[in-house]
């Protein structure tokens, strides 16, 4: 006697179809979620007033570049590490040389890259000297002989007689300052990973739904 058992439908095929919604499924669920993790760390960004620029160094990169996977990944990183660093942890700074941290005050206004001035560009810039004021209470400073000008931005005397001078505070000297956390990226990364499995499964059923 022989026996032959066959399957109807193939197990074979409904086995390799499973396997391809499930790759489709995982792929859709990383993609979904690195492009919500993005869009969730460019809005914490310029929500924190760091401007459209940095939060634009959010970057999404989805693996496999073609095709679909069960090993699928999603890698979202900036651009601008160092700086979505600083403002994600919130550190202490201290100065290089371990003297003194310069910070310019408005009458010091910007460097002309359009970042934080330095006393050596603004010495350069103005034309003026710096003098040290120490203060045993408080930031010591580093001061100007000039006047202020419409914009509140120190600036020569043109009187020849000195009418309107006046000591002008540049910059404030600290010794160290820390930098104020203003983002919180582990919030939303961990709320991206623990959205995963509900978005696999939503596109598994999506896609039997399609399929039928």
């Amino acid at each position: 006697m022989k026996l032959k058992i066959a399957f109807d439908p193939d197990l074979v095929a409904l086995m390799q179809a499973e396997i391809a919604a499930g790759e489709k499924a995982v792929s859709a669920a990383m993609r979904e979620a690195g492009t919500s993790l993005k869009s969730a760390w460019r809005g914490q960004i310029t929500g924190a007033g760091l401007g459209t620029r940095l939060g634009n160094s959010i970057r999404l990169a989805s693996f496999p570049k073609s095709g679909d996977s069960l090993n699928a990944a999603a890698l979202v990183w900036s651009n601008a590490p160092v700086i979505i660093g600083a403002h994600d942890t919130g550190p202490l700074i201290r100065s290089m040389n371990g003297f003194w941290l310069a910070i310019p005050t408005p009458a010091a206004g910007k460097s002309s890259k359009g970042g934080r001035i330095t006393p050596f560009e603004w010495e350069r810039r103005t034309g003026l000297r710096l003098r040290f004021v120490f203060r045993r209470r408080g930031p010591s400073l580093l001061v100007a002989e000039g006047r202020l000008n419409t914009k509140g931005r120190a600036v020569a005397s043109r009187s020849k007689t000195g009418r309107g001078l006046t000591t002008v505070p540049i910059f404030l000297l600290v010794p160290q300052v820390r930098l104020r956390k203003r983002l919180d990226l582990a919030r939303d990364a961990e709320r991206a990973v623990d959205g995963v499995p509900g978005l696999i499964v939503a596109n598994w059923l999506k896609g039997r739904v399609g399929a039928s």
